[in-house]
């Protein structure tokens, strides 16, 4: 008999089940309340990957000198590079909602929430309730901005992330509040188009949870790209002024005030739970997110949770993998469970990318191990790209398994996906010097990082012993 599954939410981890789940045969029920995918593919990922690449484009202009052309000064049409952001979006939600109807799944629009443990209701755009009674139900409603309990903080002082991808001006001066991913992913790109870019983070470090060597080098670029970064400083309060706003701070030496164009709160998302009554349906959940099994199993059997409102690692990727082993648990009974080897990609100038544990978790966690590094400067492809900024670390156990890689520089975000490989299949360093890389390309620098775990390096000079 088919299966009837509805799914609540239509981003990367909701779209995804839906497809696998026809792909399996089962009748699928997909609820949007906002934008087919979510906030991904409409606020988040594609958009703001369209204004890093607006923003890369506009930074080389000047950076062509350097390769004997000469195009003068850039001009920058911040309509043109909205509409070009727009269109991108525009044809990946297009291309979904037709994967969608192509493979036969049936799309409301509307909110959904429990009326009791096996009844949803869904009240449609339109005002019209629908009860719908399915075999199983999974719940992907991702993740909100976090909005601190700053004094003075109001819709109309800040902006969220949303916000900014729309604004129809380039900011003279912009500060963020909070140095994580989102956070120096915007202070990137708006530093590259011109605007005086400020970060006020309230911990000791930015980009909190990668490698720290890594974030060290990183760090040192960002003056040089006339960011402006406070560490372990709090925002207070924001104020707003005749034609500006001020922020006022509070770090170690005391307070001081920051005058702005603009603020970004960007200080990290929560899962979004609000309005789906998981009460009625005796789901177990906490502020950090809907508590699930290995098989992202709540604790009634025949509802799943995937994506960002289980918490956890909130990434696209991680939503629509968690997705198909949902489903495919779900269906056809298979014991899968949640890949501990995920990549992680930051999109700033230069792009960094990790994956497995850095070297401050082996630390941590008094484990033995091997490292190895290699510059980017040292690697001819790097260089003909007038790229040299980075490098690529990489961490063994004492048996010689890559445990880790941590990539800094041009193109990271592909080349982490031999590492990738790597950690995931627990290879061992002579497995990839046995592979031959091709010349010339970045990927090489990954080859005689592995190469400079046992000395065996042939562009890198021997370590002083």
């Amino acid at each position: 008999m088919q299966k009837h599954i509805a799914i609540i939410g239509g981003g990367p981890g909701g779209y995804v089940a839906a497809i696998r789940g026809a792909q399996l045969g089962a009748k699928i029920t997909l609820i949007e309340k906002h934008k087919m995918g979510g906030n991904c593919l409409n606020y988040g990922c594609i958009p703001t990957k369209a204004l890093y690449q607006s923003a890369s484009y506009f930074k080389s202009v000047t950076e062509m000198r350097d390769f004997g052309i000469h195009l003068g000064d850039a001009i920058l049409d911040m309509a043109g590079m909205m509409n070009k952001k727009q269109s991108v979006v525009k044809e990946l939600v297009t291309g979904v909602e037709q994967l969608l109807k192509r493979n036969g799944v049936e799309v409301l629009e509307g909110e959904a929430s429990f009326l009791d443990g096996k009844t949803l209701r869904v009240m449609g755009k339109d005002k019209v309730e629908q009860f719908l009674t399915p075999d199983y139900i999974v719940i992907a409603t991702g993740s909100e901005t976090i909005i601190p309990n700053i004094k003075g903080v109001t819709s109309a002082h800040i902006l969220t992330s949303q916000e900014l991808l729309d604004i129809k001006a380039l900011p003279k001066s912009l500060t963020i509040v909070g140095g994580g991913v989102i956070g120096m992913e915007f202070a990137g790109i708006f530093s590259a188009l011109g605007t005086e870019v400020t970060v006020i983070e309230a911990l000791d470090q930015i980009l909190t949870g990668v490698d720290s060597e890594l974030v060290k080098r990183f760090s040192a670029g960002l003056k040089k790209q006339g960011i402006k970064v406070h560490k372990a400083t709090k925002a207070l309060e924001i104020k707003r002024l005749e034609k500006e706003f001020e922020v006022v701070c509070q770090d170690k030496k005391g307070l001081f005030s920051v005058n702005t164009d603009q603020i970004l709160m960007a200080v990290g998302r929560k899962p979004k739970i609000g309005g789906l009554n998981l009460d009625q349906a005796d789901i177990e959940y906490t502020l950090k997110g809907i508590e699930v099994n290995e098989h992202f199993v709540t604790n009634s059997d025949h509802i799943y949770a995937i994506g960002d409102v289980i918490g956890g690692k909130m990434l696209a990727h991680v939503a629509s993998h968690q997705a198909i082993t949902a489903i495919e648990h779900m269906l056809l009974g298979e014991k899968t469970t949640k890949a501990s080897v995920v990549p992680a990609c930051i999109f700033v100038f230069p792009e960094i990318a990790t994956v497995g544990v850095t070297e401050d978790d082996l630390i941590a966690e008094q484990r033995a191990y091997k490292k190895s590094k290699f510059m980017m400067g040292a690697n001819g492809k790097a260089l003909t790209l007038g790229k040299p900024e980075g490098l690529v670390k990489v961490l063994t156990n004492m048996e010689d398994e890559i445990v880790g890689v941590h990539i800094m520089g041009a193109h990271a975000s592909d080349l982490i996906h031999e590492a990738t490989l790597a950690v995931n299949e627990a290879m061992s360093v002579d497995t990839i010097k046995e592979m031959i890389h091709a010349h010339p390309t970045l990927s090489e620098a990954f080859h005689e990082a592995v190469l400079g775990i046992k000395g065996e390096a042939i562009h890198m000079a021997p370590s002083k012993k």
